[in-house]
């Protein structure tokens, strides 16, 4: 048995991001369009007797990434440990290069990595069961652990319908220096909507089968009261598109602001103009593969 393996834990964004009702458990369930970036953290699991985490990178912060136990991607390795009986030890090691908290899934990404992983070198692999174990981890962990480059979700994210990845396009992430917790931003929401009812629009195959029909469908239920409570969001969705962004929006919940270009923009004049750091990437047309050590 390969007693390790590694692939890159590649971050998200939401071309379209709806919050629906909210549900007695206090989920709210979502319906959502997911798009990979070729941006990822590089993370590696070794089958070992004890377990650790061990987290580094230009990414991590200053302050840390808070208690090991509460940590995403050491989480999963362990409800996969619960799941399937093995194995009782794990040591994962994870490069972070994607921004922490800024609504591009980089904790959701790395626990994905992790069950892709331990399923890849397993004695009695998940397969198809994966997306399940992942559901309860999040709802982005499905589609990250998913090998979908683009999905339709609902729910809690574990509906999925895989649709075709529209071709890779030059994509500025923009960082402002303020972080926006999930929970702050469903506050935001549900104080702003009160009494919700959704409406019946339904989104289907046909509304992203072009980057053309992607814009003009995309959407963020989050963007518009997180820019209300953050001004600098509103004014950096504003100044990416003044830069010639097909699409600029608040990536998931925030705070990173995302720019979709037909061309590979000038970043250094981008980051000039807006005052903020700003990673360039690319959407991504493939899931990277898993890779066994010798």
């Amino acid at each position: 048995m390969t007693q390790s393996a590694r692939v890159v834990a590649q971050a998200k964004i939401n071309l379209l991001l709806r919050i629906l009702a909210r549900e007695a458990s206090g989920y709210h369930s979502l319906e959502t369009v997911f798009l990979r970036l070729d941006l990822g953290d590089d993370v590696r699991v070794r089958i070992t007797a004890g377990r650790s985490l061990d987290c580094a990178g230009p990414a991590v912060p200053a302050e840390g990434l808070g208690p090991i136990e509460r940590n995403l991607a050491f989480r999963a390795a362990g409800a996969y440990a619960n799941a399937v009986g093995w194995p009782s030890g794990f040591a994962i090691e994870i490069n972070k290069r994607i921004p922490v908290g800024g609504g591009l899934g980089g904790g959701s990404a790395d626990a994905g990595a992790v069950l892709r992983v331990l399923d890849a070198m397993s004695p009695t692999p998940l397969g198809q069961d994966l997306p399940a174990l992942a559901a309860e981890l999040g709802s982005d962990v499905p589609f990250l652990t998913a090998e979908h480059g683009m999905a339709l979700a609902w729910s809690r994210g574990e509906r999925m319908l895989a649709l075709p990845a529209l071709e890779a396009r030059p994509t500025v992430l923009a960082i402002p220096p303020i972080s926006i917790w999930t929970s702050e931003a469903y506050g935001w929401l549900a104080q702003d909507r009160g009494g919700y009812t959704p409406a019946p629009r339904a989104y289907t195959l046909a509304d992203f089968a072009s980057w053309e029909r992607a814009v003009a469908a995309a959407r963020n239920d989050f963007q518009p009261v997180v820019a209300r409570h953050r001004p600098q969001v509103a004014e950096l969705v504003d100044e990416i598109a003044a830069a010639g962004a097909e699409l600029s929006m608040l990536s998931g919940s925030g705070s990173t602001v995302f720019g979709i270009f037909r061309e590979a923009p000038d970043a250094a004049q981008i980051t000039r103009s807006i005052g903020c750091t700003t990673l360039v990437t690319s959407t991504s047309t493939r899931v990277v593969s898993v890779e066994l050590d010798e």
